[in-house]
């Protein structure tokens, strides 16, 4: 489903530079689309290179500015950040870092070995540091910046078959608050954004069934279910001037379940 054609603009988008992990499928592909559609230069990473090129060349198609697209598996800390010092010297350093890419693979306690709890970590919880390690020299330059960190309503739902996966989200929090005390003198925001059960491609295959559509209208305040275009415009916002005030804080886009 694609976002509805009259919703707000945003001019101190124009021209911002932006970098997305994970922007190539998904909730992250919508704010890929919604940026450029803002005017933006974005830039994002993902380790789906075909889907990723079809989705740049839909973009360029539609009379945007292509994004710059890299393949990286983001558990690689330091191809990550060599690939942002990269794109950063090609485009400018960034002013918008959106933090989107993660994995709710399920899995039971009883079953989590170190290293699998690593590799969730290393998806999930740790690139979300580092990226933002590598965008504050360029942000401090520019007179600050918007840093976006994604969640999950999964902890707060106290949601089962998925321990690893919630500890990180509920990590981001934490992070997000950190940071935002730290960078806040430098005029960098640092949000997170919490979707709730969003309708992606691969949720739909993978986990929504006749008992996750009766959990939905159970478990929201309000009708229908939330896409992944609903999530991007939480992050446009945030990105955008208008929220120039708002930093250290979760914005829950569920529904009304949590």
């Amino acid at each position: 489903m694609s976002a509805p054609g009259d919703l707000a603009s945003y001019p101190s988008l124009k021209g911002r530079r932006v970098f997305v992990t994970g922007g190539g499928s998904g909730i992250g592909e919508s704010i890929v689309v919604a940026f450029a559609e803002q005017g933006a230069k974005v830039g994002f990473v993902d380790i789906e290179v075909d889907a990723s090129l079809a989705l740049c060349e839909r973009i360029a198609a539609a009379g945007h500015e292509m994004p710059v697209f890299r393949e990286c598996d983001i558990r690689d800390v330091p191809a990550l950040q060599d690939v942002m010092r990269s794109m950063a010297e090609q485009m400018g350093d960034f002013q918008v870092l959106v933090n989107n890419a993660g994995n709710d693979q399920r899995h039971k306690p009883e079953e989590v070995t170190v290293e699998a709890w690593n590799n969730m970590i290393a998806i999930n919880q740790r690139p979300m540091f580092f990226t933002c390690q590598q965008v504050i020299g360029g942000m401090k330059k520019n007179g600050g910046g918007s840093i976006i960190n994604l969640g999950s309503i999964s902890w707060h739902i106290s949601g089962g078959g998925y321990p690893v996966y919630t500890t990180a989200k509920a990590a981001v929090c934490g992070l997000t608050r950190g940071l935002a005390r730290d960078l806040g003198p430098h005029r960098i925001r640092v949000n997170t954004v919490t979707p709730g059960w969003v309708m992606t491609e691969r949720q739909i295959k993978l986990w929504l069934n006749e008992d996750g559509e009766k959990l939905i209208d159970a478990s929201q305040c309000l009708p229908g279910r939330l896409q992944p275009w609903h999530i991007a415009r939480m992050v446009l916002f945030l990105a955008a001037d208008d929220s120039a005030m708002c930093t250290a804080q979760e914005f829950i886009v569920d529904g009304g379940w949590s």
